[in-house]
């Protein structure tokens, strides 16, 4: 259970954001959500937490790309609640095209919200973290944090980064009662996936299934999506006591992919 702790969770109104928001919800901790999306909805997914779960559940839209943003939105969470106990690094974005044609504008978006916001973030959630003497950072990483994939070049950049920041992290708070974790998922059926299939079937002239088999679950041996519910699990487990030893882990939750 994480009663009484304070979890904050970036790019957290969707997908798996939101699965590990309600995850943390109802293992009873207060939840900090942030993400971009129609504010009468997030208001509506914000009470709904808050209600099922007897949790206290705040919105902040900071916008992970601006550092400034960044520590406004751990500023006034660290004023409400005194210490954000659990850090998950979950925001991201995606562009996909050949490195000779990759738009800079893209590649900078990229890196500044799949990787420098998770250095934001952490470097100012840790003294808090570091005083009490207990805390937990999620990463969410992917199976890219481990190997590439072609017209992925940010991307897959960035998900090594955060390999490489969650293992050096983990490093330096290593005695002070603090894990640095990063999840790897291969391809999950949130709803971005979802608008995805119909898309790429029109584009490549294959029928849906044929995208879900030959495109997307082409590289995972089990053939199955990951759920939002499994990889929320996983971050769940890593923020509980029985997890106390396990740190600068790179986890993989893909259906077998980098096995191969």
């Amino acid at each position: 259970m994480l009663t009484h702790k304070t979890a904050l969770i970036t790019g957290s109104t969707s997908g798996i954001g939101l699965g590990i928001a309600e995850a943390f919800a109802a293992a009873g901790a207060n939840v900090i959500l942030n993400g971009f999306g129609d504010a009468a909805q997030i208001e509506a997914i914000r009470a709904r937490l808050a209600a099922e779960h007897g949790a206290t559940v705040r919105y902040d839209a900071a916008d992970m790309s601006k550092p400034a943003a960044i520590e406004q939105m751990i500023n006034a969470a660290l004023a409400e609640f005194g210490c954000i106990d659990i850090l998950v690094n979950n925001a991201g974005i995606q562009h996909v095209a050949p490195i000779d044609e990759f738009p800079p504008e893209k590649w900078d978006a990229i890196i500044a919200i799949n990787l420098s916001s998770a250095f934001h973030t952490t470097r100012l959630a840790l003294p808090a973290m570091k005083k009490k003497g207990w805390g937990r950072v999620v990463n969410m990483a992917s199976a890219h944090a481990l190997v590439a994939s072609p017209f992925k070049s940010a991307y897959v950049a960035a998900k090594h980064g955060i390999a490489g920041l969650t293992k050096t992290v983990a490093l330096e708070v290593a005695e002070q009662g603090i894990t640095v974790n990063a999840i790897c998922p291969g391809y999950v059926r949130t709803p971005l996936v979802e608008k995805q299939i119909p898309a790429t079937a029109k584009a490549r002239g294959i029928t849906e299934q044929q995208v879900i088999n030959d495109v997307m679950l082409l590289a995972q041996p089990t053939k199955q999506f990951v759920s939002v519910e499994q990889v929320a699990a996983l971050a769940k487990f890593l923020c509980g006591d029985d997890a106390a030893s396990i740190t600068g882990a790179i986890l993989p939750i893909d259906g077998g992919w980098v096995a191969q």
